[in-house]
């Protein structure tokens, strides 16, 4: 809910109440249907059939038969056909001049339906009359027929190819065919004339451009060959000169060879570092790598495998554990020994390699002041080189076009770029008007402008909408089962004694027939004057035959839905039992379709509870302390179409300084909503009086588990006080476990 202010609440729309809406209409929507649909079929019928007939052509280089083993397709013919090129081709077919001489060749001028001066509909006349139209005649016939070609016809590129549709519309089935395929005809004919005219035009402009290039080339290669012998520049392969090969083979030893050198430095700095850390030699790589270490490593693990073998029954003195300590002491110095002369290995692989960097470092200082004067003649080397790569690649360009234009010259040998993959046929059926589509759209919208008036009617009306606020699941605990129906001719169920009550000063008429006072004067009377117990008052009834049975929710729910009450409180003196039910009450309502809100004046907040899923929401003492919109306390009810105000989180000491605002607000309340009930826990008669402005309110008591006795003070304090319109609801629903306030 968005707002609420005064009488006006925010609603939502109820779809529910426009389908059934639509239902209830169901014979006018059919009915209306149904016409349109007739009236639908039989203007289809009326209309003049169209034929549609289509050619397709398909947009290709081509090639002269004699040439297509010995000339590829040029460039510019491959590339000329890209998606602009294809847009162009379709600009081609539909222009003025090719649609002229179809026109011409197919003496369309002599057919009505190229004429619209030949049969003028009456429309046309008045338009013309009137201004609004140009006279047809006023153009000539060439123009007449041209405009009326142009608006049969249709030529578009197939999506993502190169073929191009020409569709062209009649009412003659023979000429919706023979335009498409006449026109492909002519722009065939058209792009093999421009084809010719172009490769012949070419030929002639090639053929002096070709021999000036060739002495262009010539020359240039003269110039390279003088240039290299003047400069000593002998190719040594394709990639330069001796010398710079030669350089480049000295760098990439010089690298290999500095590689080379790191790896033993590094190998020995390695050995070197084990030994001094006192490490283990089977640790190293290079030492391990050893065959010498490796047998001197086999010797060493038998000694040890052969003292362990004689420790289990010698003793460490021995003479035959010594001798096998001593072996194994000679060992370890051997693989020392073995170590040392790898380490020695190692650095003098380290010595070679710095002694052959030199030399190569050397070598290729030399190398690298001859290649400075050999790399200042390449730069003069290389612009000859160019300048002859360049005459030679534009010779061999124009060698190749020379050779096209010359295989293309001729009539016979000039292809145009296209040719038809579709030709147009006669074609059989109608493709306007399609009868049975236009009956079926025409019935489906007649349908839905149908459902669309009457959902417009309804939420024009009202009738279709309802408060904000949608249900969703509730904890079994507090969830109320629908009421059942009341049955016609239904006595009025405030007339069952026991369980309603008026103080009138009128009487009521009995099951029986018989005139007796009402059971609120006589309960009331009973109790004070006598005082007799609530079981004595029950003897009294059952003894006039009245029965005191159906304290139920359900007959509570429903005399306020028959009596159409809009404002009730109730009285809890049992506390969260009692509120309990006030809000199965408020939801059994609800269900009915009666638009309800409980207005929680609880201290321990159990209606605000059991309806929301958090307790500590704006509410009735924030409205109090004018801290929220009247919007913001109204909030939908988890469990039905109900709507709660809850206790609310401001302070109560600020909410009681305007107390006097609450039965304006309740009043509000009542003008949104079809039923208001004002949940007051455990409240006297007093302090009820505070709220309502009258006595005529209805006065609900939620007693469960209450004495009768109890129940007998509670209805005499209140009847003294002068409310007359009393429930008491002092049972739970009807075949309806007791609740589980922990689950709830």
């Amino acid at each position: 809910m968005s707002g609420f202010s005064g009488s006006q609440q925010d609603v939502d729309i109820d779809l529910g109440g426009l389908f059934r809406a639509i239902w209830r209409r169901r014979a006018r929507v059919l009915l209306t249907t149904v016409a349109v649909a007739a009236l639908a079929f039989t203007a289809a019928h009326m209309i003049s059939p169209r034929y549609d007939s289509e050619a397709r052509l398909l947009i290709e280089p081509r090639e002269p038969e004699f040439s297509s083993m010995t000339l590829q397709p040029s460039a510019a013919s491959a590339t000329s056909f890209d998606e602009p090129g294809i847009s162009s081709e379709v600009q081609l077919l539909r222009s003025v001049d090719l649609i002229k001489q179809v026109a011409r060749n197919m003496r369309l001028h002599e057919l009505k339906e190229f004429d619209p001066t030949a049969d003028p509909s009456a429309i046309s006349d008045i338009l013309v009359m009137l201004g609004l139209k140009r006279n047809p005649l006023d153009m000539p016939p060439e123009e007449r027929v041209l405009k009326e070609f142009q608006e049969k016809l249709q030529v578009y590129q197939v999506e993502k190819s190169r073929v191009i549709g020409i569709q062209f519309t009649s009412k003659d089935r023979a000429l919706a065919a023979a335009i498409p395929n006449e026109m492909a005809k002519i722009y065939l004919s058209l792009k093999a004339g421009a084809k010719l005219d172009s490769n012949t035009e070419a030929s002639r402009w090639l053929e002096p451009e070709i021999a000036n290039l060739r002495e262009k080339v010539r020359a240039a290669e003269v110039k390279i060959a003088e240039y290299r012998s003047s400069s000593d520049l002998l190719p040594a392969s394709d990639s330069g000169t001796f010398a710079t090969r030669e350089l480049t083979d000295i760098s990439t030893e010089l690298a290999r060879v500095r590689g080379d050198r790191a790896t033993a430095e590094a190998r020995a700095e390695n050995v070197r570092a084990a030994l001094s850390s006192g490490r283990g030699a089977e640790t190293l790589n290079e030492v391990v790598g050893s065959a010498m270490i490796q047998r001197l490593k086999e010797s060493e693990s038998q000694i040890q495998n052969q003292t362990a073998d004689l420790s289990t029954t010698l003793l460490d003195g021995h003479p035959r554990i010594k001798a096998l300590r001593s072996q194994l002491t000679g060992i370890r110095a051997q693989i020392r020994e073995e170590t040392q002369k790898i380490l020695a290995s190692l650095e003098n692989e380290a010595k070679v390699g710095e002694l052959r960097e030199r030399q190569l470092t050397q070598q290729m200082n030399t190398l690298k002041a001859s290649s400075a004067k050999a790399g200042e003649d390449e730069v003069g080397l290389r612009a000859l080189e160019r300048e002859a790569a360049a005459q030679r690649q534009l010779l061999e360009t124009y060698l190749s076009r020379y050779r096209e234009a010359s295989s293309r010259t001729g009539a016979s040998a000039a292809p145009a770029d296209a040719r038809v993959i579709s030709n147009a046929v006669e074609p059989t059926e109608a493709s306007f008007p399609k009868i049975l589509p236009i009956t079926i759209v025409a019935a489906m919208a007649a349908f839905l402008l149908s459902c669309v008036v009457i959902m417009l009617q309804e939420l024009f009306s009202g009738r279709a909408l309802r408060p904000v606020g949608g249900p969703v699941p509730v904890p079994a605990a507090v969830s109320a089962q629908p009421m059942p129906p009341v049955p016609p001719n239904t006595p009025d169920p405030r007339t069952k004694r026991g369980w309603s009550f008026r103080r009138d000063a009128a009487t009521a008429e009995s099951p029986r027939g018989t005139v007796q006072p009402t059971v609120g004067r006589d309960v009331a009377t009973v109790a004070s004057s006598s005082n007799a117990s609530f079981s004595d008052v029950r003897e009294q009834e059952l003894a006039a035959d009245v029965p005191l049975d159906g304290f139920f929710v359900e007959n509570v729910a429903a005399a306020l839905i028959v009596d159409r009450v809009p404002l009730a409180f109730i009285v809890s003196p049992t506390g969260d039992a009692g509120s309990t039910q006030t809000v199965a009450l408020a939801r059994m309502v609800s269900q009915e379709g009666r638009r309800v809100v409980l207005v929680d004046l609880t201290a321990s907040g159990c209606p605000t509870a059991l309806m929301v899923m958090s307790a500590n929401l704006p509410g009735i003492t924030n409205l109090l302390a004018d801290e929220i919109a009247f919007a913001d306390a109204l909030h939908a009810d988890r469990g039905s179409d109900a709507h709660v105000v809850p206790r609310g989180n401001a302070d109560p000491a600020v909410a009681m300084q305007a107390i006097d605002r609450l039965q304006i607000i309740i009043e509000a309340l009542t003008d949104a909503y079809d039923l208001v009930l004002v949940e007051c826990a455990d409240a006297d008669a007093e302090a009820v009086s505070r709220l309502a402005r009258a006595h005529d309110v209805e006065i609900i008591f939620s007693v469960p588990e209450v004495s009768a006795e109890d129940i007998v003070e509670i209805i005499t304090e209140f009847a003294e006080a002068g409310y007359d319109h009393i429930h008491i609801m002092d049972a739970r629903l009807a075949d309806q476990p007791e609740p589980d306030r922990r689950a709830a």
